[in-house]
């Protein structure tokens, strides 16, 4: 008995050794909670029109500057802008340019995407016009140099057309050293993705499919696709709607062409909302954009510096009798501590 109990003494004592030695560390947590800013961009005075609210913005760090693409929603109806600045407290006054008088020219346009085509040293421009379209730019910063719109497709595919489909919306691209991918949700439940070859883009795109399907208001639109610095993930944001207003849904994959696993242990995989944002001013958080660490076509984020969101809010107590007056403005949400992204940082 002696000899058992010198035994059993030095096992504990070598594993209370061992603990002391390599502590164990608490596991990686496995939700996101933020904090929002104040209304950082609002409407401007327009000529001929009532601009009612700023919506889906897109937004790089180029040179010293933010570069902010964005919808306006005003009485002549939906168009694109600009504005840029060099702080966040610059916001507010910096000048919002709109495009039509570019070469892209008038009509109806929405839902930008901003991001630098590095194999083509070229600013690409996608946005909605019924179908997705995108412009070209030699200068960021020259919201006149954007070319007339180009179609991505010259025959909308199968799936998103009756009796498959009700149409598509809110595209975004983004690629890998071999693709590039576009996505895009449909306002019915339903994230589609197209691919064609690097070396193809912006050309080819093909082979449509849906890669999740669920219930219309939990995967409703403005998807966002981004790859994690240093790491082999991917994850996709998708807005989705909740009696407490609109909010993001969060996936991850290890590849663009994977399968999307929910990424947040969080009631329906939530990504930001009403429940998990202080100081949210919005009825909830609607369609938006990382800001990235680089601009390039790899929409690439790193996990090790604070995550930040740029988003479209708007007042619940205003009431109004049209979408398009809806009175939205952008502010920022920074995640707060841990969450399932910063857990992947390997420095």
């Amino acid at each position: 008995m002696k000899f058992g109990k010198c035994i059993l003494g030095a096992t504990l004592a070598a594993v209370l050794a061992t603990s002391a030695a390599e502590p164990v560390q608490a596991p990686a947590k496995s939700t996101f909670d933020w904090t929002s800013s104040a209304p950082l961009i609002s409407p401007q005075p327009a000529s001929g029109q009532t601009i009612y609210g700023v919506k889906d913005p897109s937004i790089v760090y180029v040179d010293g500057k933010y570069h902010v693409f964005m919808t306006t929603a005003g009485s002549k109806g939906w168009g694109l802008a600009y504005t840029s600045f060099g702080k966040w407290t610059d916001a507010a006054s910096a000048q919002i340019v709109p495009l039509d008088k570019s070469p892209m020219g008038p009509g109806y346009r929405a839902a930008p995407q901003v991001f630098y085509f590095a194999p083509q040293k070229k600013w690409y421009l996608v946005y909605q016009g019924g179908d997705p379209l995108y412009s070209t730019s030699d200068d960021i910063g020259d919201p006149m140099s954007w070319s007339a719109p180009k179609p991505f497709f010259s025959v909308a595919p199968d799936i998103i057309k009756p009796p498959q489909g009700q149409g598509w919306l809110d595209f975004w691209v983004i690629c890998d050293d071999k693709k590039c991918y576009l996505f895009n949700t449909d306002d019915h439940g339903r994230l589609l993705r197209s691919e064609t070859g690097l070396s193809e883009f912006p050309n080819g795109f093909r082979n449509t499919v849906a890669v999740i399907s669920e219930k219309t208001e939990d995967v409703f639109e403005a998807s966002n696709t981004y790859r994690i610095a240093n790491s082999d993930t991917y994850i996709t944001l998708v807005e989705a709607i909740s009696p407490k207003g609109r909010y993001f849904r969060i996936w991850k994959s290890e590849r663009l062409d994977g399968k999307w696993e929910p990424f947040s242990s969080a009631p329906m995989n939530t990504f930001a909302g009403h429940d998990n944002v202080e100081r949210l001013w919005s009825e909830g958080i609607s369609h938006g954009e990382m800001i990235r660490t680089n601009a390039d076509q790899t929409m690439t984020i790193d996990p090790c510096r604070p995550l930040e969101y740029l988003f479209q809010g708007n007042d619940p107590a205003v009431r109004v009798d049209d979408y398009i007056k809806l009175p939205y403005r952008l502010g920022v949400i920074t995640a707060k501590g841990d969450n399932p992204v910063s857990a992947l940082c390997r420095r």
